[in-house]
């Protein structure tokens, strides 16, 4: 039953019957996969690291309803969430999270280092901040082929104290190159809070240094995160170049895997799971009668049948040769170098 407040709150925006279900349907997915992915971890089914995306889901189904079908995706190594909102096999990366042959690297990057390019996600990177000027790379490439596509360069709060960023943002904004860079601030660059390591603790201010256009973002509002990535986006094809996005999020779980999180209270993440984004849909879905209790339950019901598919998959795939070690290292080139 919604109150007289949450239902008119959810009635503010104008978004279309299928984009609210469609992003119900990616989010709720991330969510569960998710939440699988943490449980086979303590099963010791999945090791190394992990990075789980919970809470955060906004993020990722938001932007990809407002960009299309040829833009770029890039991330660090909390990505899981990225691809699947955008389409990729949940069985491919519940398989890469196994390590076996089938997952969308072949078993070798393992949750941190998720790609696929069907959907042109070209993949989470271990190394902090080491995307970011990857990201302006695929956004170069797409400007200098002259096509109106774009890229958008994912990166967490921790990341902007990396020099990488200021190099990254000054070429950026000097040659116009239509990227979107979104830092997702959850608050805390591993289990430093950002008001510990940041003197500017409005993220998005940073662009202010670069004339670069710049917003902060509530992304636990999948609607916001839609509008923003928008108009950025709109900028970016009309060539004027670079946007700065802070989408203010938060994670649930802790950093990885191994991290409990102790350096927050209970009451903190109460109050931000008051605000959950995907209650917040369910909300909006509900307040404009685009779907009953009854079929969300359905579509719930559907998403985890669609997980246990995934483990089934991964528990039951091989695992990579020993002759793949050394595959997929270098590029293998036929022609020979030109000497003089």
């Amino acid at each position: 039953m919604l109150t007289q407040e949450k239902e008119s709150q959810a009635k503010t925006y104008s978004f279309s019957k299928d984009t609210y279900l469609t992003w119900y349907e990616q989010m709720l997915l991330i969510r569960r996969f998710e939440e699988k992915a943490g449980q086979l971890y303590g099963q010791q089914k999945i090791r190394g690291f992990c990075h789980l995306y919970i809470g955060q889901e906004a993020c990722a189904a938001g932007a990809v309803s407002a960009l299309q079908k040829d833009d770029k995706w890039i991330t660090a190594y909390r990505d899981h969430g990225h691809p699947l909102a955008l389409g990729t096999d949940p069985n491919a990366v519940m398989a890469e999270l196994y390590g076996k042959a089938t997952g969308c690297s072949k078993g070798k990057g393992g949750s941190m280092h998720i790609f696929d390019k069907s959907v042109n996600f070209v993949g989470g990177h271990g190394i902090v901040g080491g995307q970011i000027p990857l990201g302006a790379g695929l956004g170069f490439a797409e400007k200098y082929k002259k096509t109106k596509s774009l890229s958008i360069c994912y990166l967490g709060d921790g990341a902007v104290r990396q020099g990488a960023l200021h190099e990254t943002f000054n070429m950026a904004m000097f040659w116009k190159i239509p990227v979107i860079f979104v830092i997702e601030n959850n608050g805390y660059a591993m289990g430093t809070s950002v008001t510990r390591t940041s003197n500017v603790t409005d993220l998005y201010k940073i662009g202010s240094a670069y004339d670069m256009p710049a917003e902060a973002v509530d992304a636990m509002q999948v609607e916001e995160v839609h509008l923003a990535v928008e108009r950025a986006a709109e900028r970016a094809r009309s060539g004027e170049g670079p946007t700065l996005l802070e989408f203010r999020t938060y994670r649930y779980k802790g950093h990885s895997m191994s991290d409990p999180a102790k350096y927050r209270t209970k009451e903190e993440v109460a109050e931000y799971k008051k605000q959950d984004p995907i209650e917040q849909c369910k909300l909006a879905i509900l307040a404009n009668g685009y779907a009953t209790e009854e079929e969300l339950k359905g579509i719930d019901k559907k998403i985890k049948a669609r997980v246990v598919e995934s483990v089934k998959f991964a528990e039951e795939s091989p695992w990579p040769d020993a002759s793949e070690i050394y595959k997929d290292v270098y590029v293998e080139d036929d022609y020979p170098f030109v000497t003089e």
